[in-house]
């Protein structure tokens, strides 16, 4: 069956996660790099290509790419359809090829040839996915903060100005898999 979701249910998406899986600090990003980075760098590439995949768009991309992990876990289907453009369609994408193991064949690869992670299990999915949602909320938190102080791309802004120049100008997509200590 397929929830079609309503606009106060995107709205509060974010809001549940956060409740549910926790954030991560401001300042205490570092412990945490190791999946931000993919993600910020595939997000950075996807924006140099396409400008109008700007900041505003992230902040859709990220609710979509948690109702898309919300469904894997609970094993629902949400129609998040109304809600999607083709600019937060490509940052949705540069989001999930860096932990998402349905959309990125490597990561789903690389996974199934581990005995720790059984990607039938719901248990086992939930701790896949619980440090890719809080990076998620972290960069959410960054763009609704830079967008407030820098403009409509004041995310990428930012991000271009801090760390672009160790993100190759190319189209290969990074990940990042955490699979426990």
């Amino acid at each position: 069956m397929t929830t079609k979701v309503t606009q106060y249910q995107f709205d509060k998406i974010c809001t549940q996660m956060k409740n549910q899986y926790g954030t991560i600090k401001k300042g205490s990003e570092d412990g945490h790099s190791m999946m931000l980075f993919p993600m910020e760098g595939n997000l950075l590439k996807i924006h140099r290509k396409n400008p109008t995949a700007n900041s505003r768009r992230l902040l859709e991309a990220i609710s979509l790419a948690l109702f898309q992990i919300k469904g894997y876990l609970t094993d629902e289907e949400y129609d998040i359809s109304s809600f999607q453009t083709a600019e937060n369609e490509k940052l949705l994408k540069a989001l999930l090829m860096a932990f998402d193991p349905f959309t990125n064949k490597e990561i789903h690869d690389a996974l199934e040839q581990t005995s720790s992670i059984d990607l039938n299990n719901r248990g086992k999915l939930q701790f896949l996915f619980q440090e890719p949602i809080i990076c998620m909320l972290r960069i959410k938190d960054s763009v609704d903060m830079l967008i407030k102080s820098m403009g409509a791309d004041g995310y990428f802004t930012f991000t271009e100005q801090y760390m672009g120049s160790s993100i190759p100008q190319d189209e290969d997509m990074k990940y990042s898999i955490y699979i426990g200590d």
